[in-house]
């Protein structure tokens, strides 16, 4: 048995003592592991026909290759946002080219059938590819052609529907508030208003709960448009009335304002997500013309994946690698791995097609004001998602 593994998507910590788990959990059954480098990727660029660069794309995975990785963050085995099922032209290898061109009125080719022939030449028996939507909307269409997948769900937006926890989140969430608390200095050694941007980009979790956890003044999400008018306001009265003549908000970089678009910019990915990213400044910037206060902006951005992971990571990414190795060792397939009401458990791996997973306003946000408000407490879980 030989099973093959992947990240792809953004990085996030995690993902290392996840790859180390599996490889550990697998060489213990007896099972060979191999890493497919650069996300889907590296199946997209083997080329069959040329031994020469294919180390390049996969690499056998021992305990002796792991023994350290689970030190540091990011993912030994690179990442992409890969997705051989939508291969524009600039993304297409030279050696498929002649067999997979554009069709006429399209704007990408499906390399499927390659994907599929590198597998079954790297005799890999079942995927265990870690990502996020994106990512495991194409672990779906694997399982749809036959291949065996067991998916592990990450990312630091913790937006993957069918599961309450994704390897990334915690830590996110740690050094945002982190980083939201060290902001406060400058912030208010200058007397201004601090406008944070958070990653998220249709799920503002991240930001709510950073916010919740740092007792920031105001909090933008993506799910809920705002009135810069009424958010200017609710800042400069926060700034009056704290001793320290300060304020600040933090924002989901999904967030619109009232009327207004997302801040989207760039060529659009494989999966169509153009980058994401302004609406921080933006805001800021009205905030300044609305009300001559002075502004501190803060893009959090990639600061909020740097960096090994916290404990919580550590703990979900050893036992979603685990749990997925046992799935295999099981026989099982077409799974995700998963944590529902605190307990680790499996779902179908399409089930995170099925549905979106966002902010429960009601329950968590109060519109008016702008700030985290949670309803009750009895019987959540333990992120309140």
């Amino acid at each position: 048995m030989k099973i093959g593994i992947l990240t792809g998507g953004g990085d996030v910590p995690g993902l290392n003592p996840c790859i180390k788990a599996v490889v550990n959990r697998a060489a213990a059954a007896g099972i060979e592991v191999v890493g497919i480098r650069r996300g889907w990727g590296g199946l997209l660029n083997y080329n069959l026909d040329d031994e020469a660069d294919r180390d390049e794309w996969v690499q056998p995975l021992t305990t002796a290759h792991v023994r350290t990785i689970d030190r540091y963050g990011g993912t030994h085995l690179h990442t992409s946002r890969t997705n051989p099922g939508r291969v524009r032209p600039n993304m297409m290898p030279a050696f498929l080219r002649e067999r997979f061109p554009i069709p006429e009125g399209k704007q990408h080719a499906d390399c499927t059938p390659h994907v599929l022939e590198v597998l079954e030449h790297l005799g890999i028996d079942t995927l265990i590819p870690i990502g996020g939507d994106d990512t495991l909307s194409y672990a779906v269409r694997m399982h749809k052609e036959g291949v065996r997948v067991v998916a592990i769900p990450k990312t630091m937006d913790n937006d993957v529907f069918g599961t309450d926890y994704c390897i990334g989140f915690s830590t996110a969430v740690t050094r945002s508030v982190e980083f939201i608390n060290a902001l406060r200095t400058p912030t208010g050694s200058h007397e201004r208003i601090a406008v944070i941007e958070l990653f998220g980009r249709n799920s503002g979790e991240t930001a709510l709960i950073s916010a919740y956890l740092a007792d920031v003044d105001r909090a933008v999400i993506s799910e809920v448009p705002f009135d810069i008018e009424r958010l200017a306001q609710f800042l400069v009265e926060d700034k009056r009335r704290n001793p320290s003549d300060y304020s600040i908000c933090v924002i989901s970089e999904g967030a619109s304002m009232l009327g207004g678009q997302v801040m989207e910019y760039g060529q659009e990915d494989a999966y169509g997500h153009k980058k994401l990213g302004g609406i921080g400044m933006i805001a800021g910037e009205a905030i300044k013309r609305i009300t001559g206060a002075d502004i501190v902006h803060q893009q959090l951005a990639y600061l909020m994946r740097a960096g090994a992971p916290d404990s919580l990571d550590r703990m979900v990414a050893i036992s979603y690698a685990n749990l997925a190795v046992d799935q295999v060792l099981q026989g099982h397939s077409g799974r995700m791995v998963a944590l529902q009401s605190g307990a680790y458990t499996t779902v179908p791996v399409d089930t995170m097609t099925q549905g979106t997973k966002r902010v429960d306003v009601a329950e968590l946000y109060d519109v008016e004001t702008y700030r985290p408000r949670v309803s009750h407490i009895l019987g959540k879980p333990m992120f309140l998602y």
